[in-house]
């Protein structure tokens, strides 16, 4: 928490985040106020007689962008932050001082991730907050309380996971022999999962993986069969479905539980993997 509070680099991640978090309520602002205004335009000048587009829209339309700058940035953000986290040891050689004292190497692992969890909740929590005050504005009120609790859930569902691939970002810091691999495995595995995987199993463009709403596959046959496996392990897209249920995006239809306890079990996984790592692994060097 100490380092992501004088780094950098973990600024300008956090502050892209909780930016473009931000921004994804502020477009949809102003895509309301514009449409708007030029509908009772064409309206007044007897033109239409179609209701305004967005007089049936739920507050919870403006935030369904944030979705995909989860997967987008906050992913990598997540990433980065876990690297540093146990990189920053081996680089200082402070992992021996460390476990000399009476502390386990679980404990530590998980004291570790126990700092990261607080940073990416806190970015998650500020950037949520804000947009939920936009769209009170936008709404002319106050989110109720089940609007109010679906922000709430969405919000943990992030948490959750950007959490694992923090943790996937601690992996590499661990077990990887130079610092470029660290970094660099992690992305690839992240790209695989968010665009390799969708792609093999709904015959998508890579365009539309880009929506914050899962893709869908319209082919049949091949790719249904090979959807049923690639579907589970691709973490995001399961992000995007339960995240776009919540959010009741119209596009989405079905029961959100599945993909939450596929996201939850993925989490508690990756959290065995990583406090696994052995003393000895800890303890090792990078070969600059």
């Amino acid at each position: 928490m100490l380092n992501t509070r004088r780094a950098r680099t973990a600024h300008l991640l956090l502050f892209v985040f909780i930016g473009m978090i931000i921004a994804s309520s502020i477009i949809g602002w102003v895509t309301n106020r514009t449409v708007t205004g030029v509908y009772e335009k064409v309206v007044a000048d007897g033109l239409t007689t179609a209701p305004n587009p967005f007089a049936g829209v739920t507050p919870l339309y403006y935030l369904r962008n944030a979705v995909i700058y989860v997967v987008l940035i906050g992913s990598l953000m997540a990433i980065v932050l876990g690297v540093q986290a146990t990189l920053r040891d081996r680089k200082a050689a402070t992992t021996d001082l460390v476990l000399s004292r009476p502390v386990g190497s679980v404990s530590r692992l998980l004291g570790q991730l126990a700092g990261l969890g607080v940073v990416l909740a806190a970015a998650i929590g500020i950037s949520f907050f804000v947009s939920w005050v936009i769209i009170s504005v936008i709404n002319g009120a106050p989110l109720g309380s089940a609007d109010t609790g679906r922000v709430i859930i969405f919000a943990l569902l992030s948490w959750v996971l950007l959490t694992t691939f923090a943790l996937l970002g601690m992996l590499t810091g661990l077990r990887s022999k130079q610092e470029t691999t660290a970094l660099l495995v992690p992305f690839v595995i992240w790209s695989a999962v968010a665009f390799v995987l969708p792609q093999i199993g709904t015959a998508a463009r890579p365009v539309s993986l880009l929506n914050p709403v899962p893709a869908v596959s319209s082919t049949g046959g091949y790719f249904d069969i090979v959807s049923m496996v690639t579907g589970p392990v691709s973490v995001t897209e399961q992000f995007k479905s339960a995240s776009s249920i919540i959010l009741q995006d119209t596009a989405v239809t079905g029961n959100a539980a599945f993909s939450i306890l596929i996201l939850v079990g993925v989490l508690a996984v990756m959290t065995v993997i990583v406090v696994a790592t052995p003393r000895s692994r800890m303890r090792s060097g990078l070969n600059e």
